[in-house]
Formats: C-alpha cells, sequence, structure tokens
C-alpha cells in the first residue's frame, strides 16, 4: 500500500495515514488487491476521517472482485467506479502457461490428450482485462489494483518527473491532478489509449488473415481459430459497452454535481468542473471508438468469410460448367459409337472399306463445332483469378 499527498503543486510520499487531507490538496491511497483484506480496517479509517463516510461493505467487496465488470456506483459522500483495463501481455503470457499447465494435467489423466487450436492469432489473444476500482471522495482516493499495474506506477513516475524537472511552475500545476476525480480520469483515460494502440494489431493482423482467405489456391482450415478471434471480438464489444456505460452514468454525477464541493471560489470550481468534463467526454469518446473498431473489425471479419465462400462456390460453378461443356461435347460421340454398336446384320458403313474413318470423321468434326460453339460462349474459358 502506498500513500501519496497531492498539493497544489508537488506530491510527497507518505508513510501512514495522515488524519486529515492537505488544505489545497488530496491524499491517494492505492494498493494491491491482494492488500485489500488486511487494509481495509485502516482504509475504513482513513474513509472516516478524511472522507466523512467508510465505504459500504457491497462497495468493498466490489473493490476486492477482481472479475467485477466495468461499474459506477455512488452514495452521498463518494463515487464508486470500476474500469476494466486492458491486459498486459506478461499477464495473458501468465495466463496462457497456467492454461497450458491445467491442460497437460488433463491429458495426462485422460485417455486422450485434448486438441489444441493451432494457427490463431496472438493480438486477439491479448483481449483480456482487468478489473481496477476507484472509490472518490472529496479529499481522498482510494484505488485497487491488480498485483502490479502499470497504471499506478505509470502515473506516480511522470508526477515525479512533472514535480522535479518542470521549469514552469504554472505548467507543473497543470500535469498534477487538483482533484481526486481528474485522478480517476487521467488513469482511465491512460487505459482506453491501450486499447486504441491495440486496434493496430488486431487490424494488421485480422488483414493478414483475410489475405490468407482470399488466395485462389488456399485450402482454409482454421475455422476454429477464426471463430475464437470473433468471439474475443465480441468480448471486447460487450467490455467497452459496459465500460462507457460506466463512464456516462459518473460523468452525469460529475455535472450534477454542486459547485461547492469542489473549492470555496466559485470560478475556480467552475474551471475544475469543466476541465473535468472536458477529460470525462474524452475518455468516453475514446471508448466510442474503440466500440467502432471493434465492430468493423467483427464486420470485415464476416465479410471476408461471405467473400471466401463466395469464391469458393464461384469456382466450384467454373468447374461444374466446364465439366457440363466437356459431357455435352462427348454425348453425341457416345450416340454415334452406340448407334454402330448396334446388333443388327445390316447397318450403314459397317461393311465399307473406309467406314470406321467416316465415323471418326463425323464423330471429330461433331466435337470440334461443338467445342468451338461452347468457346465462343466462354462455356470452356478460364475465369481470371
Amino acid at each position: 500500500m502506498q500513500i501519496i499527498e497531492f498539493t497544489a503543486d508537488s506530491l510527497r510520499f507518505a508513510d501512514a495515514l495522515p488524519t486529515q487531507a492537505p488544505a489545497d490538496g488530496f491524499v491517494w491511497v492505492h494498493l494491491d488487491r491482494q492488500e485489500l483484506a488486511q487494509a481495509l480496517p485502516q482504509l475504513q479509517q482513513a474513509a472516516l476521517q478524511l472522507g466523512g463516510s467508510a465505504l459500504l461493505e457491497l462497495h468493498a467487496k466490489d473493490l476486492s472482485s477482481a472479475a467485477h465488470p466495468s461499474h459506477y456506483d455512488y452514495t452521498s459522500v463518494y463515487d464508486l467506479v470500476i474500469f476494466r483495463r486492458l491486459a498486459t501481455q506478461a499477464e495473458t503470457g501468465a495466463e496462457a502457461e497456467q492454461e497450458a499447465a491445467v491442460e497437460a494435467y488433463h491429458g495426462q489423466l485422460a485417455s486422450a490428450p485434448r486438441e489444441k487450436t493451432k494457427g490463431g492469432l496472438p493480438a486477439f489473444n491479448r483481449i483480456g482485462s482487468r478489473a481496477v476500482g476507484f472509490a472518490i471522495f472529496d479529499r481522498l482516493l482510494i484505488s485497487v489494483h491488480p498485483r502490479g499495474c502499470f497504471a499506478a506506477k505509470s502515473f506516480i513516475e511522470r508526477f515525479l518527473a512533472d514535480a522535479k524537472f518542470s521549469v514552469d511552475a504554472v505548467a507543473a500545476r497543470n500535469r498534477i491532478p487538483v482533484n481526486p476525480a481528474d485522478l480517476v480520469l487521467r488513469m482511465v483515460n491512460a487505459m482506453v489509449d491501450s486499447y486504441l494502440d491495440l486496434r493496430r494489431e488486431l487490424t494488421r493482423q485480422l488483414e493478414h488473415w483475410q489475405a490468407e482467405l482470399l488466395k485462389p489456391n488456399a485450402r482454409f482450415n482454421n475455422w476454429g481459430a477464426l471463430m475464437t478471434a470473433r468471439g474475443q471480438l465480441h468480448v471486447l464489444e460487450d467490455l467497452c459497452d459496459e465500460q462507457r456505460d460506466a463512464m456516462q452514468e459518473w460523468l452525469d454525477s460529475l455535472r450534477e454535481q454542486p459547485m461547492s464541493t469542489l473549492s470555496a471560489d466559485t470560478r475556480l470550481a467552475q474551471a475544475q468542473q469543466d476541465q473535468l468534463m472536458a477529460r470525462a467526454r474524452d475518455v468516453i469518446e475514446h471508448i466510442e471508438r474503440v466500440v467502432h473498431h471493434a465492430r468493423r473489425l467483427e464486420q470485415s471479419a464476416e465479410t471476408v468469410v461471405q467473400i471466401h465462400f463466395s469464391a469458393q462456390s464461384n469456382r466450384t460453378n467454373d468447374i461444374m460448367r466446364t465439366l457440363t461443356a466437356l459431357t455435352a461435347i462427348f454425348l453425341p460421340l457416345n450416340l454415334i459409337a452406340g448407334i454402330f454398336g448396334m446388333n443388327f446384320e445390316f447397318l450403314p458403313l459397317i461393311h465399307w472399306q473406309n467406314g470406321f474413318w467416316w465415323a471418326m470423321g463425323s464423330m471429330v468434326a461433331t466435337a470440334a463445332v461443338l467445342g468451338v460453339i461452347f468457346w465462343r460462349k466462354r462455356y470452356l474459358a478460364r475465369t481470371g483469378r
């Protein structure tokens, strides 16, 4: 658990929870989810002293849940925001290793090992999420993160760098959050940006797979992985819908928040509220962009599958047309051969010395005439690939 006190132009780390917040700032307490149960009594005391109300038991359970969806709730004293950030490659890699170990264990127990899907797209395996919870008071922020969460560490390093190396005091104050809600919106914005960065990987890999699907002579048999990718896009879309709903509810709550809770100075309060509104709208707009892109990728995947089957059907039609034309050419030849194969004693050309060559010539001529006719009608023409 780390305790950071923000003031108007600086921040400092504290060894213990303070009994009161800075006059011109707030206190940020962030900890790993595994530490929440042990640190909950201290957090409840800090919430009473710094925020004016203890956390509800239901909200404490929400913060401790790793599987909780994106959600917004509130009381008369504080707001509760749970936002699911994108899982890092290390986290998804650890999950993959754990699943592989479980599969190996089940494979040893079963009579036959389980069949694994091969050839999937690695970027789609990154569509996993982790819940980050925030309890937002007027002068106190409690955030609960997964172990090793980049959101808290990156922001602390950034704030330290701004406070240490910034020459312009006004610029330094602008980079430091003015209240807990401002800090939460900045962290949420960084989490949403990771989804925006993932879009490029998803687009690039899906385009590569589309090219494989549309190759004329390729035999695509990795439908299981394609269905998994489509399912992951559904997961991403549902995840972003939950995020957008939670942030929209919080934005509506911020609009209704009285300015007196932000600052005693009306102008400063209005400026801070406008800044919060702008940040919240920007976060929602970024989430909507991710949702739009996920839907577009899903439609693109469905479209390329339809094009693939349409191309396969067109090739099948071309083959059947050629076979039908060849069958039509040989039908008259079979008729001639059938006529001269009858067991009658008197047939034309049977007893002629050149009868065989006349029959063969007529068969060749019939086949040539039909071949030319079908070629001109493009029944035997090769379609461009």
